[in-house]
């Protein structure tokens, strides 16, 4: 009779134990809990094509993210962090031993081209996601995202939120750099 007891106790105790222990990663830091991992990581970019908003010359599609090392930058003209981390992306722009394209996400082509026209245009290619179907394939939570993608077209590091001056140096420039080899 008490051993119908001992299950579930011993269930709670398995699951309270586990919330614990996510508790304490949170808090030494081991453990970032806005960051949710890709599943694309370590695979090929979804199949794609986008035409270029209206105003640009080039689109963006799969075959275009081959290559070279390529960082895929998901950005709008309406996205305020977008814009704190335009300078970092102008500056990455200057590195000729990668590619550095734009998919624009549900943004209207006229304010995209007013504000690049203004703050500068770091994309060697812009493809317009107006209805957010490729950014729903790419596993996109919002904007920015940032994807780099190796010389084959396989996606090796993803990052939410906007871009910063100590994760270009900790993470992005060593990757970069480890991948131009």
């Amino acid at each position: 009779m008490r051993f119908r007891f001992v299950i579930p106790a011993l269930l709670f105790l398995l699951l309270g134990g586990g919330f614990v222990y996510a508790l304490m990663a949170i808090q030494s830091g081991k453990k970032d809990p806005s960051v949710v991992p890709s599943v694309l990581i370590g695979k090929p970019a979804p199949e794609f094509s986008l035409p270029a908003p209206a105003g640009f010359e080039k689109g963006l599609s799969t075959a275009d993210l081959k290559g070279k090392v390529t960082i895929v930058n998901v950005f709008a003209s309406w996205c305020p962090p977008c814009h704190v981390e335009h300078p970092l992306l102008l500056e990455l722009a200057k590195d000729k031993d990668i590619q550095l394209f734009g998919l624009n996400w549900k943004d209207k082509d006229e304010k995209l081209a007013a504000w690049l026209r203004e703050a500068g245009n770091p994309f060697a290619r812009i493809g317009a996601d107006r209805d957010g179907r490729v950014a729903i394939d790419w596993g996109v939570y919002g904007a920015p995202e940032t994807y780099i993608l190796d010389r084959g077209g396989k996606i090796v590091y993803r990052h939410v939120g906007p871009l910063t001056q100590e994760l270009l140096r900790d993470d992005i420039r060593p990757l970069l750099a480890k991948l131009k080899k």
